[in-house]
């Protein structure tokens, strides 16, 4: 199944050090990085000089980036917005020593108790600028649905994608966070399946909301991989596994108890076998 995708992931949650994420991406078989912390700072925060120096070690060990993994858009909506727009411009730059044309970005926290809609035509006018700039710099902005944003649940996504959707800005459909929203996944793509460009591999309960190896939570990410792969889907599957704090082994060894906190190591490997298994199936 989806023998077209390229996998990658978030590597700083194996370790903040770039030599052992590279290390263990290689024991896996990915040479791909969606790269968000490098060597304990967040890739945005690092200057030209350091993104050029973290390239050349990217390229003697064969990896790519498949997009940065930026907190673009990852503001509250009444935030002052110029400074924003100043890092996504040093965003822009650094997606150019990378190589990489995609940023991964949100759109806006929404204040606590307060209707979203309220807020639309300030969160539209600031992603048209955000878009504007994308344009200008040849770059294709990837929004995910993050808890709590504006674009946190399936119409607003689409809301979103029917004002903006083009060759700057596309859809990135995360199972987790849908079902943390309280999001049924299934009608999620449904609505949102013509602008899915990007997808993020972690899985939920939608009773508590804790985050569990993809196909074992209610994110429905078999089915859902199973309708990418019939329509074609051409792309990136990035595992971003969340699951250090995962005890739920013994739901997945039999009964065995073997309850831990996980490594990073482990929790990257957990994830991506469980990834494995369903595009095995």
């Amino acid at each position: 199944m989806l023998n077209k995708i390229t996998i990658t992931g978030f590597a700083d949650e194996i370790d903040k050090n770039l030599d052992i994420q590279m290390k263990v991406l290689k024991k896996l078989g990915i040479s791909h990085i969606e790269m968000r912390g490098v060597d304990g700072k967040t890739l945005t925060d690092c200057s030209d000089t350091e993104a050029r120096e973290i390239r050349k070690r990217l390229d003697a060990n064969g990896f790519s980036l498949s997009a940065i993994g930026s907190p673009i858009g990852k503001i509250e909506i009444d935030d002052d917005f110029g400074p924003h727009m100043e890092l996504l411009k040093h965003t822009c730059e650094i997606a150019h020593i990378m190589n990489t044309g995609r940023i991964r970005m949100f759109s806006f926290y929404m204040p606590d108790g307060k209707d979203p809609s309220l807020y639309r035509a300030k969160v539209m006018e600031q992603t048209g600028e955000m878009i504007g700039l994308a344009e200008k710099e040849d770059v294709l902005l990837l929004h995910e649905n993050e808890k709590k944003i504006y674009g946190d649940n399936a119409a607003r996504c689409l809301d979103l994608m029917k004002a903006f959707y083009g060759p700057h800005y596309k859809c990135v459909f995360d199972f987790a966070n849908f079902v943390q929203c309280g999001q049924d996944t299934l009608e999620a793509y449904d609505m949102l399946e013509p602008y899915i460009t990007y997808v993020h591999i972690k899985d939920a309960l939608m009773k508590d909301g804790s985050v569990v190896p993809a196909g074992t939570g209610d994110g429905h990410v078999k089915e859902i991989l199973t309708k990418l792969d019939r329509k074609g889907y051409e792309g990136f599957l990035s595992i971003e596994p969340h699951l250090t704090d995962f005890t739920g082994f013994s739901n997945l060894e039999g009964g065995k108890k073997m309850e831990k906190k996980l490594t990073g190591e482990e929790a990257f490997t957990l994830a991506y076998e469980s990834l494995e298994k369903i595009l095995n199936i």
